[in-house]
C-alpha cells in the first residue's frame, strides 16, 4: 500500500482526457499519465493512428486499456459529441490535457483573414470550448486539473509566424484567467510552453542542417527536446504534489527563453 506521501506522486483512479493523443507530445503524455495510474480517454483526428496508439498503451497496461474517440476538435459539433461520449461513460473526469494545435508559418502579410480565423479556431477556441465543456465534470471532484499545451512562441518572437505566436499567447492568457475563475471550484489550470521538440510537426524545419544548428546554438542545453520531457512537466501539473500551482505557464525549452533567438 502506498503511503500518503507517495500518493501525492500518483494518479490512481483519476480519469484523464488527452486531446491530440495519437502521436508526439500527446501520446507521450498518455504514456506518462498511464504509468502514474490514470485511466485514459484519448481523442485525436486520425482514427487509425489513434487506434494504433491505444493498442500500444493497452499492451503497456492490459488491465487499464484506454478508451478512444476520433474527432476533429476544431469542429464545434465534434467537440460536443466528444463530451456526450465522456458523460455517457459515467467515469468522471479529473484531468483535461488540451494538446490540439497547428500552424502554417509564413510572413504576417501573407495570411488571408480566413487563415487567421482557422488557426485561432484550432489553437485557442477549441481549447476554450473544451475547458467549458469539461468544467461541469471537473467540478464534481474536490481537485481537478487542466493543462494547456502552449509554446515559447506565445512568450517571445520565434520564426513560426505571427498568427501562431498570437494564438499561443492567447492560450496562455486563457490559462491565467480560468485559473483565477475556477480556483474556488477546485480546478487548477496551467500550461506548458515547449521550444523545439522532436516530433513529426518539427521534423521538416529541423531537417535543414543550417537551421538546426541555429536552433541548437540558441538552446543552452545544446539539444532539441523530446516529447517525454514535455509529458513529464504536464504530468507534474496534474499530480496532487502540485496542488498549490495554478495559473502558471512552465517553459520546457532547454533554457531557450533565458537566452533568446
Amino acid at each position: 500500500m502506498n503511503s500518503p506521501k507517495a500518493d501525492r506522486w500518483r494518479l490512481d483512479g483519476q480519469v484523464a482526457l488527452v486531446c491530440g493523443a495519437s502521436q508526439g507530445i500527446g501520446l507521450a503524455c498518455a504514456r506518462e499519465l498511464q504509468a502514474l495510474g490514470a485511466e485514459l480517454l484519448l481523442v485525436a483526428r486520425d482514427a487509425a493512428q489513434l487506434d494504433r496508439a491505444a493498442d500500444e498503451l493497452a499492451d503497456l497496461s492490459p488491465t487499464r486499456p484506454p478508451r478512444v474517440f476520433a474527432a476533429d476538435l476544431a469542429d464545434g459539433e465534434q467537440r460536443r459529441e466528444l463530451f456526450d461520449w465522456v458523460t455517457d461513460l459515467d467515469l468522471g473526469l479529473q484531468i483535461l490535457i488540451n494538446n490540439v494545435g497547428g500552424n502554417e508559418p509564413r510572413p504576417a502579410l501573407d495570411y488571408a483573414d480566413a487563415d487567421w480565423r482557422e488557426l485561432f479556431e484550432l489553437n485557442v477556441i477549441s481549447a476554450a470550448a473544451l475547458c467549458r465543456l469539461a468544467h461541469p465534470l471537473l467540478t464534481r471532484h474536490a481537485a481537478s486539473s487542466v493543462v494547456n499545451v502552449g509554446s515559447v512562441s506565445g512568450i517571445t518572437h520565434v520564426r513560426t509566424g505571427a498568427v501562431y505566436g498570437a494564438s499561443k499567447a492567447a492560450l496562455h492568457q486563457l490559462t491565467r484567467n480560468l485559473a483565477c475563475e475556477w480556483a474556488p471550484d477546485g480546478v487548477r489550470v496551467n500550461a506548458v510552453a515547449p521550444w523545439y521538440i522532436r516530433t513529426r510537426r518539427t521534423s521538416d524545419a529541423l531537417a535543414d542542417p543550417d537551421y538546426y544548428d541555429e536552433v541548437i546554438e540558441h538552446t543552452p542545453m545544446g539539444r532539441v527536446g523530446e516529447p517525454e520531457e514535455v509529458a513529464s512537466a504536464i504530468a507534474f501539473l496534474c499530480l496532487p504534489a502540485s496542488s498549490y500551482v495554478t495559473g502558471e505557464c512552465i517553459a520546457v525549452d532547454g533554457g531557450f527563453l533565458s537566452y533568446g533567438f
